[in-house]
């Protein structure tokens, strides 16, 4: 079922009619006394928009324009331009095991997040940001009070399509890309995670690092890829087997925030931000272990800012954390921001203000 929450009500009525936000907010407010609390916010919003005659749903199908994007959509088209791309990564849930990745897309009205289950999440391999992308035969869901189009096996998803072009302005798609991110991504302590937080952003220092360690996947597909016997090539489940296969990567590190140690674990695109290197720097770390060691001491004591997934280990029945995005933090911007704070926290209540003002 389609469903508008209250402000996308209150634009489109805004956006099809000369009412100002007063007059608009008096109508509503005048409905819900009307009925008598029968209806709530939203449905006195709804009612008024039809005793104005305003459609709050101008398009159910074909192509949308990501702003017009609802809530409870389904078979969903849309083009948009690749801003962020988050890697293919395994989740297990009520004993079922699957995989995910995302991307963020923006187009010249605003930006969404696309999410990628199981066999399209292995799409995202081959997507780089800036990349024009169409999707089809989408979905709509609701996350965090975020929008979110979800895609499946019957999904579509085209990379740079020919004649396909987006013309969105960078910096206004960016912003609108960390606003969401801001919105979902609530800052936290280490010790205040619990295995809920599917979106936290953290600060920490790298206390202990690990070695990197390689894993074969599919060169097609970028899947994981087992050995088989008793020939010992490669098999993916999808292409079958390889003699010669791709190699992807995880590092394992301890991050420490005065609150507690907790270990973050970094895949692939996340390596390669951590340390500033090229996949192919990277990979050379496979060949050349003993290379690894330097850069390994180099990153303890580097204090980073990272959006987090946590994941329960069952193993060691402990809380651990899957790095979403990563990089270094800025100790002066992190003074002004708690100073900020501080001075929000001592800042005089108005009704104190008044109370000293009458002595």
């Amino acid at each position: 079922m389609i469903r508008l929450s209250y402000d996308e009500i209150i634009a489109k009525i805004k956006e099809k009619s000369s009412l100002s936000e007063s007059e608009l907010s008096g109508k509503i407010s005048g409905k819900m006394s009307q009925l008598a609390g029968l209806v709530s916010k939203e449905g006195a919003a709804h009612i008024v928009a039809s005793e104005l005659g305003i459609k709050l749903v101008d398009q159910l199908s074909g192509r949308l324009q990501i702003k017009n994007i609802l809530n409870g959509m389904r078979d969903v088209e849309t083009v948009g331009k690749v801003m962020q791309v988050f890697d293919e990564r395994q989740f297990s849930s009520n004993g079922r095991e699957g995989k995910v990745a995302s991307l963020q897309l923006a187009d010249e009205t605003s930006s969404i997040r696309a999410v990628l289950w199981n066999e399209q999440a292995a799409n995202v391999k081959g997507i780089n940001v800036g990349d024009v992308v169409k999707v089809k035969s989408a979905y709509v869901r609701e996350r965090n009070g975020l929008k979110e189009l979800h895609l499946n096996d019957r999904s579509v998803v085209i990379v740079n399509p020919p004649g396909e072009t987006v013309d969105v302005a960078v910096p206004a798609a960016a912003a609108t890309v960390t606003s969401q991110r801001q919105q979902k991504a609530i800052r936290k302590k280490l010790s205040e995670l619990n295995e809920s937080d599917a979106m936290a952003e953290v600060l920490g220092t790298i206390v202990q690092a690990f070695d990197i360690k390689f894993f074969e996947v599919c060169p097609e597909c970028g899947k994981r890829a087992r050995q088989s016997q008793p020939d010992s090539s490669f098999v993916c489940n999808d292409h079958g087997a390889t003699a010669k296969p791709s190699y992807s990567y995880v590092l394992n590190t301890v991050i420490d925030d005065g609150t507690e140690t907790m270990r973050l674990v970094l895949f692939r695109r996340m390596v390669e931000r951590l340390l500033n290197k090229t996949e192919q720097e990277v990979l050379a770390y496979r060949s050349q272990p003993d290379s690894f060691q330097q850069v390994k001491n180099d990153i303890l004591g580097n204090f980073v800012k990272a959006v987090v997934r946590v994941n329960k280990n069952e193993l060691f029945d402990r809380l651990e954390l899957v790095a979403q995005e990563i990089h270094e933090a800025n100790p002066d911007d992190e003074i002004t921001r708690l100073n900020g704070e501080l001075a929000a926290l001592q800042k005089p209540q108005p009704a104190r203000t008044e109370e000293m003002n009458m002595q």
